[in-house]
């Protein structure tokens, strides 16, 4: 089987074409050409790149490939929600949704098969971790989500995938070289083209890593905050026993770019009796204060076998006038996607368990 390339960045495309003889000269063109080609226009065959000599194309013909990872399942909610169950090279499988608007959409994109952190709430944490994406895994989600929606060459305005957040499986920042070779890709001017100010990367808390994510991408930052104590973090996330919350805010109120027109959303479940009552809520703003922030509060989104209910909708209401009040924009979010289990925390999903007779394919 022929090397494929599809995902890889502008210099390795470069080299890729000097591997089957072009001269070095013309590395960094044939880098920018076949950068274009893939990554603005779509292109999954080399005989489509009319700027590219007839025999340069069959050469990289020969020697590379332009396939996608396969879709095993596509599932559309009733809202419109997407979720795509996609299977890697060596047969695992992640999952992405695309969460449409009118005239926009999220595609929410994972970064490892499973997870680490066994956050107890969160089904995905329910998964054992398998191993970390590629960078070019991470770009493939993108460049499948684009092939199904029919969305190249890259559009300037109107897109249908016009933001993309790192909060599927797994987390990022445990993964971190290949999610920031990702971005960069994905951010690149001369392809996909998606801004930074439009990419979000979502954390559990990986301390370290949060500063230099903002140093080297300026992307927007997302922190799975969801309690106000070290002790009920502890039990929700795991990983909040090596970076406690204190050590977590530090972070935050040093995050690169961070401003009121770039603030940090904290990601808050609403647990009921865990982590939603009005003192939760006075903790929570003083917690942040000072820091550029809103405040995302997300009903629970149940799965078979938890041991959590989704907090009331009055308790969730008093909690936001609380953040409100305190001057902090707290949206509660509606669930998308339930239906399918593609909603934020059920990424483990139905598509893992359910038999192969009962999928229906792409």
């Amino acid at each position: 089987m022929t090397k494929r390339l599809s995902g890889v960045d502008r210099d390795a495309l470069g080299a890729a074409a000097t591997a089957v003889g072009e001269p070095p000269t013309k590395q960094k063109m044939r880098g920018k050409q076949l950068f274009h080609w893939m990554y603005h226009r779509g292109a999954t065959d080399f005989d489509t790149m009319t700027s590219i000599s007839m025999d340069l194309r069959a050469r990289m013909k020969a020697a590379w490939d332009l396939r996608r990872d396969k879709i095993a399942t596509e599932q559309i909610s009733v809202d419109g929600t997407r979720k795509w169950l996609v299977e890697l090279e060596d047969g695992a499988k992640v999952e992405s949704v695309l969460i449409p608007e009118d005239d926009r959409g999220a595609l929410c994109i994972s970064t490892q098969v499973g997870c680490t952190l066994n956050c107890s709430f969160c089904h995905t944490g329910t998964q054992p971790w398998v191993r970390n994406l590629t960078a070019e895994e991470i770009v493939g989600q993108v460049l499948i989500a684009r092939d199904v929606l029919g969305e190249w060459p890259s559009p300037s305005e109107g897109r249908l995938i016009s933001n993309i957040v790192l909060m599927g499986m797994g987390e990022p920042l445990l993964n971190y070289d290949n999610v920031v070779k990702a971005l960069k890709i994905i951010m690149d001017p001369e392809g996909i083209s998606i801004s930074r100010r439009r990419i979000t990367v979502s954390t559990a808390g990986v301390v370290p890593m949060i500063g230099r994510l903002g140093a080297e991408t300026g992307v927007g930052l997302a922190i799975s905050l969801h309690a106000v104590r070290d002790d009920v973090r502890n039990e929700l996330v795991p990983l909040n026993r090596k970076h406690p919350i204190a050590d977590l805010l530090d972070a935050c109120r040093t995050y690169p770019g961070a401003s009121n027109a770039r603030r940090i959303t904290f990601e808050y479940a609403m647990l009921k009796g865990v982590n939603d009552s009005p003192q939760d809520a006075k903790e929570l703003v003083q917690l942040i204060a000072g820091i550029p922030a809103k405040v995302n509060l997300i009903p629970f989104n149940p799965w078979p076998g938890t041991i959590y209910q989704v907090s009331d909708d009055a308790t969730i209401a008093a909690f936001a006038e609380i953040v409100n009040k305190a001057g902090y924009a707290s949206p509660i979010r509606v669930p998308r996607g339930q239906d399918i289990s593609a909603a934020c925390g059920q990424l483990k999903s139905d598509s893992v368990r359910m038999s192969a007779k009962d999928r229906q394919p792409a």
